[in-house]
């Protein structure tokens, strides 16, 4: 298998095999690497404070706090930017990234996960940009569709021919009525880039997202009519917890309801 830099809207290219990143690609490795820096700076100081202390409560606290950290920073791993482009294990891919995010951001909200997964390969920046709508949705249905009460994410992952689909939704609750924020922004502008679309449906009784894209990029594979059904019988029902996912031993993109007028 042969990776190749990645030569879409983040870069350029000159003659011959060379690949020349532009600005914007380069600020935002930048970027995610100094935030990557940051976490470690700040998981070293929370734990050389504990080991400090003379209270074991603090020393607790502060154990706490550091592992919250860790997980945190395991969700920026996952979300990082690919650095070329290669055909990956995405199934393993979403599968590690929603254990991640389970464990920092849902465990303690006593929201479940639950992946549905099917066999699909693709490629890593398709990858890249499937896990960056999953984990905004993901982000939009904890921080507006559930109260202290905890709650259920549903992810089901299917593949007809040329196509996949992603369905996630929630059971928490809305009013229907919506009032669109960054985060739906982003997740649409993603779903273009993936030549797909992407439909939101927000009711008293949950809400739901679901994204169609073309597993070779193209865009004339898609139809509006285009829809897979829930009763597929590759599919295979995981609940997500620590034990569901060994994030080291799959491919990674780099290579190595709420209340009334909320926004999503």
């Amino acid at each position: 298998m042969r990776a190749i830099p990645i030569k879409s809207d983040v870069a350029t290219t000159t003659s011959g095999d060379q690949a020349v990143t532009s600005n914007e690609f380069l600020l935002l490795r930048e970027l995610s690497h100094r935030i990557g820096n940051e976490f470690t700076s700040v998981i070293s100081y929370v734990s050389i404070t504990a080991s400090h202390s003379t209270s074991e409560d603090a020393k607790l606290a502060l154990a706490g706090v550091a592992d919250l950290l860790h997980r945190y920073a395991g969700v920026h791993r996952a979300l990082q930017m690919p650095t070329c482009s290669t055909e990956i294990d995405a199934s393993g891919y979403i599968r590690a990234l929603c254990q991640s995010i389970q464990s920092a951001r849902l465990d303690h909200r006593h929201i479940n996960l639950v992946l549905v997964e099917v066999p699909l390969r693709l490629r890593s920046e398709q990858c890249w940009k499937l896990g960056m709508i999953i984990a905004e949705l993901i982000t939009n249905s904890t921080r507006h569709a559930f109260d202290d009460g905890g709650g259920t994410i549903r992810i089901q992952m299917s593949v007809s021919g040329s196509l996949a689909q992603c369905c996630i939704t929630d059971n928490g609750s809305s009013s229907g009525l919506l009032q669109p924020g960054h985060g739906l922004k982003i997740v649409d502008a993603l779903a273009r880039d993936l030549n797909g679309r992407i439909d939101h449906q927000f009711g008293a009784e949950g809400a739901t997202s679901v994204l169609r894209f073309p597993i070779d990029g193209e865009a004339s594979r898609l139809t509006h009519g285009a829809w897979i059904g829930p009763d597929d019988p590759t599919v295979e029902d995981v609940q997500i917890s620590a034990a569901t996912a060994a994030p080291g031993c799959v491919d990674h993109p780099r290579g190595e309801r709420a209340k009334q007028g909320r926004t999503r």
